[in-house]
C-alpha cells in the first residue's frame, strides 16, 4: 500500500505515501459515536504519485481526499482519492478531471471544505478549486459558475452573520494579483478586489471582524529568479520587504487599507480576530520567527496581536510559547469575540520530522489556563476542528474531531473528544486499518 522513497523524511516514515485508493465498509470502533453526529469528515493533504527526493516538499505534493461517512451511531464507509490534476491523471494513464483550470498549475492538496452548500478541494495560488461529490466519487474543476477570474485561497472563511464566505487569494507566477474575494451564499463570486502587494508575499490566510478583512503581509515572498530557474516553491525570507497587517474595509479598495507595522513575523494561520469595544481589533496568530529562512522554522507560539487603527500599531502577548499550530475555534464565532482556542502542538526539536507533538492544546483566554489531551507516545494527532452539538448549543458544547496516526501499528483512528470534558478518554475512536499519511487541513460537513 506504502513504499518509501529514500532520502527525504517528507517520503518515508510517517509521510510516506499511500499508492491505492480504497473504498471500505462499516469501520470497527472503540466507544460510542455521538447519536448527534450525522454527517462526513473529510482531511486533505499531499500525497504525491511520483517525487524527486531531492526536492521535494509537501507543499508541492499531489493532492488526496479522505472521507468517512457517520450515520447512526456507525461509520459506515471509508474512501480515498487522488485529486484527477493533469499531473496525476498522467500518471494513472486516466483522463483528468473536467472543468476550468486557472494557468497551468492545477494541483490541490491543502484544504477540503464546504462554501454554500458544496464542497471543495483547494490550495492557495494556483489552480481553481475541484467541486467534489460527497461520496468522493466525482470531482471537477470549478470556477465557481465562470465568476472567479483569477487564483483561489486554501483558506476561505464563512460570515456566519451574512453568509458570505471571504478569502485573500494571491497568484504565484504572477505577483502583484492578490486579490480580495467574496462568494455569496449563492456559491457565485460577488467581489474580487485587487489588492496590489507587487511583492508577491505568500499570503497563506486571512480574517474577518465585522468592519475589515485583515491582511498578512510578511516577508516570505516570490522571487522570479527561483521561478524561472525551475523551483517548484520559489519562495524564500526577504527580510527587507514589510511585515505588517492591513485592516481593509469590507468594501473598501487597496488605497483604503489601514498598513499597520508588525514585529518580523510570519503567519500561517489565524484562530480568530474581531473587534473590541475600544475600537481595537483582536487578532489571535500562530507565529513564527521566520519562513524559509531555516529548516525547519520555530514556531514562537500562540499570540494575540492587538492592532490600533487609529494609531497603526500593533502589540503582542504571548499566550503560550510552545510550539503549536492549526489553531482552531467555534467558527459559529468567525469574526466575534471567542473565548476558547484549540491547538496542535509541535516537536520541541526544530530537527524533528515528526507531522507534529502528541497533544492537543486547549487555551481558555477568559482564565488563562491550558489544557492538554497527550495521544501518547508514538501517536500523532493532526488538525482537530470543533463541532458544536446543535446551532444553539454553547461555545464549549461539542466534540472536536479528527485524525491520530498510530506510529506503531500503522494505522489511523478518526477520534472524537468530548470538548467540555477535554483532557478525558475520547468519546469514540472509529477505526482505519492503514495510516492516512500527515495532511493539512479536515472538515466536518453536517448531513
Amino acid at each position: 500500500m506504502t513504499r518509501d522513497l529514500p532520502a527525504n523524511p517528507f517520503l518515508s516514515g510517517l509521510w510516506a505515501p499511500m499508492r491505492d485508493e480504497l473504498d471500505l465498509g462499516e469501520l470497527a470502533v472503540t466507544g460510542t459515536i455521538p447519536a448527534d453526529l450525522q454527517g462526513h469528515y473529510y482531511r486533505m493533504g499531499p500525497n504525491p504519485l511520483r517525487a524527486d527526493p531531492s526536492f521535494y516538499h509537501p507543499f508541492i505534493g499531489d493532492g488526496m481526499v479522505h472521507g468517512i461517512a457517520v450515520s447512526g451511531g456507525k461509520a459506515l464507509w471509508y474512501r480515498n482519492r487522488f485529486i484527477r490534476s493533469h499531473r496525476v491523471a498522467e500518471a494513472l494513464g486516466e483522463e483528468p478531471a473536467p472543468g476550468p483550470r486557472h494557468g497551468v498549475a492545477d494541483t490541490v492538496n491543502t484544504n477540503v471544505a464546504p462554501i454554500a452548500g458544496q464542497l471543495y478541494g483547494l490550495i492557495e495560488s494556483g489552480s481553481t478549486p475541484v467541486a467534489l461529490s460527497a461520496d468522493l466519487r466525482n470531482q471537477r474543476y470549478s470556477d465557481f459558475g465562470g465568476t472567479l477570474a483569477g487564483a483561489y485561497s486554501a483558506h476561505p472563511h464563512l460570515d456566519p452573520l451574512t453568509g458570505e464566505t471571504h478569502a485573500v487569494s494571491y497568484q504565484w507566477m504572477e505577483p502583484g494579483k492578490a486579490a480580495h474575494v467574496v462568494i455569496d451564499a449563492a456559491g457565485k463570486v460577488m467581489r474580487e478586489e485587487p489588492l496590489g502587494l507587487p511583492h508577491g508575499p505568500m499570503i497563506h490566510d486571512c480574517a474577518i471582524t465585522r468592519r475589515f478583512l485583515i491582511l498578512l503581509d510578511m516577508p516570505a515572498a516570490f522571487v522570479p529568479e527561483a521561478a524561472k530557474a525551475g523551483s517548484p516553491l520559489p519562495y524564500a525570507w526577504q527580510p527587507d520587504l514589510p511585515c505588517r497587517v492591513g485592516l481593509l474595509p469590507r468594501n473598501g479598495t487597496a488605497a483604503d487599507i489601514l498598513w499597520c507595522e508588525a514585529p518580523l513575523s510570519y503567519v500561517y494561520h489565524v484562530a480568530n480576530a474581531y473587534d473590541a469595544d475600544d475600537g481595537k481589533v483582536t487578532l489571535d496568530v500562530c507565529a513564527f520567527e521566520t519562513m524559509f529562512a531555516e529548516h525547519p522554522d520555530r514556531c514562537r507560539g500562540l499570540e494575540r496581536w492587538t492592532i490600533d487603527p487609529d494609531a497603526r500599531t500593533i502589540s503582542i502577548r504571548v499566550i503560550d510559547s510552545a510550539p503549536q499550530e492549526f489553531p482552531r475555534i467555534d467558527e459559529r464565532l468567525l469574526g466575534r469575540q471567542h473565548r476558547w482556542i484549540h491547538t496542535l502542538s509541535q516537536p520541541r526539536d526544530p530537527a524533528d520530522t515528526a507531522p507534529g507533538g502528541s497533544a492537543l492544546y486547549r487555551h481558555d483566554l477568559e482564565s488563562g489556563a491550558k489544557e492538554i489531551h497527550d495521544f501518547g507516545e508514538g501517536r500523532f494527532p493532526g488538525e482537530f476542528m470543533f463541532v458544536p452539538k446543535g446551532a444553539d448549543a454553547a461555545e464549549q458544547q461539542g466534540w472536536l474531531i479528527g485524525l491520530v496516526i498510530d506510529s506503531r501499528n500503522d494505522n489511523t483512528d478518526l477520534v472524537i473528544l468530548d470538548a467540555q470534558a477535554f483532557e478525558a478518554e475520547p468519546v469514540a475512536r472509529i477505526h482505519i486499518p492503514h495510516r492516512v499519511p500527515p495532511g493539512f487541513h479536515g472538515n466536518w460537513v453536517a448531513s
